[in-house]
């Protein structure tokens, strides 16, 4: 198993995303409520904060709930919900100690009062924190995002306030809902799945991928440091050579 000794601390992904799957299969396994499966899938959420604050990781971006997701039973997308809330109320002091700041991105207005409302207080509490974003994607879906960022665009050239040539991909990431954020340098998949699931299409274009048999609830920091440890033996080119990238880091 890595460990944070075998991490070269100045290649750290930037910011690293995860689909946060399994948590299911390993309530299943263990004969237990799916809801204690994410119950243990709040807990590794933690241990990988620690391991993200340990390494230098700036942003970290979790799939928490998708769109999709709705479609799941009442009971279980209202447990959703309230751990969601008990999160925020019990780890908000734990996010202000350790420096991190918390928002959330989704189609928020499917929230509940309370739990819309709780999510924007925590987002409020911490937002001056600046060793790490925790970035939780809730009533999230990246086909959304990009039609949602089409019909801003469109209503902008209506009003005149721009003209459809001065579209661009610089333009348009703006009007993303992630626009506050550099796009993720590395996605981990947990749980043997090798699928991305509609999350941030528009903004992984060029991250590198990392898909793990470990389900959720048992992934930890060590995980993590194997995630990181494979993404640092990878040549990332953008399109262009090795000799190009080689020569440019001499």
């Amino acid at each position: 198993m890595i460990s944070l000794e075998d991490i070269k601390l100045n290649a750290v992904p930037r910011h690293i995303a995860i689909i946060m799957d399994g948590n299911g299969r390993w309530a299943k396994q263990r004969q237990q409520q799916r809801i204690e499966g994410h119950i243990q899938g709040a807990a590794a959420l933690k241990s990988t904060l620690e391991g993200c604050l340990a390494v230098g990781v700036k942003y970290l971006t979790v799939y928490a709930f998708s769109l999709e997701n709705w479609d799941r039973s009442p009971q279980e997308v209202n447990s959703l919900m309230n751990l969601f809330v008990n999160y925020c109320h019990t780890e908000v002091d734990n996010l202000n100690k350790n420096n991190i700041r918390f928002k959330a991105i989704g189609k928020l207005d499917m929230l509940n009062d309370e739990c819309y409302r709780v999510l924007k207080i925590t987002e409020e509490k911490t937002k001056d924190n600046t060793a790490l974003t925790l970035v939780v994607a809730i009533s999230y879906g990246s086909r959304w995002e990009i039609v949602h960022a089409a019909q801003q665009l469109a209503k902008e050239i209506a009003c005149h306030k721009i003209q459809s040539e001065q579209i661009n991909e610089q333009l348009f990431a703006k009007y993303l809902i992630t626009d506050f954020m550099p796009d993720p340098d590395l996605l981990i998949r947990t749980s043997g799945e090798y699928r991305i699931s509609n999350y941030l299409l528009w903004q992984i274009a060029y991250t590198e991928l990392y898909f793990t048999n470990v389900l959720w609830p048992d992934f930890t920091k060590e995980e993590l440091y194997e995630a990181i440890a494979d993404y640092q033996k990878r040549e990332r080119r953008f399109g262009k050579t090795s000799e190009q990238i080689n020569h440019k880091l001499k």
